[in-house]
């Protein structure tokens, strides 16, 4: 060979070891970004961490049904269209999540402390402005949790079984409707003046 052959496959040799260097390079910095996105999520102070999908479906019944029993009072109670309207909808949304939930034999914990003194207030708050701001800052509150519920177990990455790709099938269909009830409540509560 020649000098004018080796010339180009060195070159050609030198770019490929660049070019894999640099490959290299960008894999390991996105692996380390998204290693401290994932901990900072787990570490994030009161965020809500499922290890498994049973830890993710007992995350959601308490909540779902919590949105169920607050929603059923709204439906009669709420006064301003837009928080009569997604009372509606969250009422049949957490009908069939509990549904669904109750039939994988997910079990209804106890209500929490906080739960309860969400229900007893909404119960108590007479219909009109002030009752349409606590429901709706309620439903706000819960679906950030769920929120970020979703988001860390689906961040876990994933794990080995037919139960916990299922799992993660939900909590991905979840996190939309998630995503999508934080952006909706926030916006009436906006309308509300609260």
């Amino acid at each position: 060979m020649n000098n004018e052959q080796i010339s180009p496959r060195r070159d050609f040799v030198k770019k490929s070891i660049a070019g894999t260097i640099a490959l290299s390079s960008a894999l390991t910095f996105s692996a380390t970004l998204l290693a401290s996105f994932k901990v900072e999520a787990e570490n994030a102070p009161g965020s809500p961490v499922a290890n498994n999908e049973k830890q993710f479906r007992m995350g959601v019944i308490g909540p779902a049904e919590l949105s169920l029993a607050t929603s059923r009072i709204a439906v009669e109670k709420a006064i301003q269209k837009n928080a009569k309207e997604f009372a509606g909808f969250e009422l049949a949304e957490a009908t069939a999540v509990t549904s669904v939930l109750k039939d994988l034999g997910t079990s209804v914990p106890p209500m929490t402390a906080k739960a309860k003194a969400t229900l007893d207030k909404i119960k108590s708050t007479p219909a009109g402005p002030e009752f349409d701001k606590v429901y709706i800052k309620a439903q706000l509150e819960n679906h950030e949790f769920l929120r970020d519920l979703a988001q860390n177990y689906i961040g876990k990455g994933e794990m080995a079984g037919a139960a916990e790709n299922q799992g993660r099938h939900l909590a991905t269909l979840s996190l939309a409707v998630f995503k999508e009830h934080v952006a909706i409540t926030s916006r009436i509560l906006g309308e509300l003046g609260a």
